[in-house]
């Protein structure tokens, strides 16, 4: 039976490094590769000449996506990894070393984790990705479409700036061309935040039907839309990487931090974790204290008890990431 080998990959742009260490954590090999797939090809090759070959692969869903989906296609078991701490590089830093690090983890088990995976939860992080793009354009057109009314003429200026954003977009892509020329930037900028806008739209209908087809019941959920269920499904991937519901927490950053001193007791703010899931609760957070009867009690509840309301929404951001958690647990998903 073949002794198994620990591969670990650090992955680039253009090129993949990748060391290969015995059960006992001697070195066997090392090869560079292409980011192709002739390149993955000659890595599945080369590692499995050396033995039974596992995998922990840095970088698994940005430069080492490509790598990672050949390998699984291919039957081969595929970590992902953590980044290097910075401890662990006080020797120096290279893709060697990197690569080598990301083989001891397997010896180890330490910095490891299951894939976050391919399938749907990919395609709604690429329409994610589409989204936010597009929205951040759409957001600097109104914003420029607003300075310009600010500097226009005065019988211009008297005539939009009291508009409200969506009805000055509607009037100022009606605008006829002036002498000046502002109307005909007016009218296409007016235009520009109209096709986003129709774009946005077009997106978050692609996700709703992936949303309904992979996790229908959060769209169940007080203050849970389409974007919110969208981002906790792909920030939590596999829910299964996570033993436990303070796990969760500490990756959506809504985990609690000390800052107390003396005799003031109190938390701050968590700035770790992934951001976007911690923006997506913050959104289902503001809505369940408008609209659910359960989130306005306990919000209520908080702040009689001296929590300021910014304190009492982190209090049920993390109590919301506990129930998330247990439903994403419970609720077996459609991938």
């Amino acid at each position: 039976m073949a002794q198994m080998v620990a591969i670990g990959v650090d992955t680039h742009k253009d090129t993949h490094v990748a060391v290969a260490l015995d059960a006992l954590g001697g070195e066997l090999d090392d090869c560079v590769i292409q980011a192709t797939r002739a390149g993955y090809e000659q890595l599945l090759e080369w590692s499995r000449r050396l033995g039974q070959p596992v995998f922990a692969i840095e970088g698994s869903g940005s430069y080492g996506a490509g790598l990672a989906r050949y390998l699984e296609q291919a039957g081969e078991r595929v970590h992902e990894c953590e980044r290097p701490h910075r401890r662990d590089r006080r020797a120096g830093k290279n893709d060697r070393i990197d690569a080598t690090l990301a083989a001891r983890h397997l010896l180890t088990g330490e910095g490891l984790s299951c894939r976050r995976g391919d399938g749907s939860r990919e395609q709604l992080r690429a329409l994610l990705c589409e989204r936010r793009g597009a929205v951040q354009a759409r957001s600097a057109a109104r914003n420029q479409l607003h300075a310009l009314v600010v500097t226009a003429p005065d019988a211009l200026r008297e005539r939009l700036t009291r508009l409200s954003s969506d009805r000055l977009v509607a009037t100022a892509a009606r605008l006829h061309a002036s002498p000046d020329g502002l109307n005909g930037v007016l009218r296409r900028i007016a235009k520009r935040v109209q096709y986003l806008t129709a774009e946005i739209n077009e997106i978050e209908r692609s996700m709703l039907a992936l949303v309904r087809q992979v996790a229908a019941f959060l769209l169940e959920q007080c203050g849970i839309g389409v974007v919110c269920a969208a981002q906790l499904l792909v920030s939590s991937g596999d829910i299964e990487r996570m033993r436990t519901e303070a796990s969760f927490a500490a990756l959506a950053g809504t985990s609690p931090v000390d800052a107390s001193s003396g005799k003031q007791q109190r938390h701050r703010l968590n700035r770790g974790g992934d951001r976007q899931l911690n923006w997506a609760l913050h959104v289902i957070t503001l809505q369940r204290v408008r609209r659910d009867p359960e989130t306005i009690t306990y919000y209520k509840h908080l702040l009689a008890n001296g929590k300021t309301r910014r304190e009492a929404r982190r209090c049920i951001k993390r109590a919301l990431a506990r129930r998330l958690f247990h439903l994403l647990r419970q609720t077996p998903l459609t991938t």
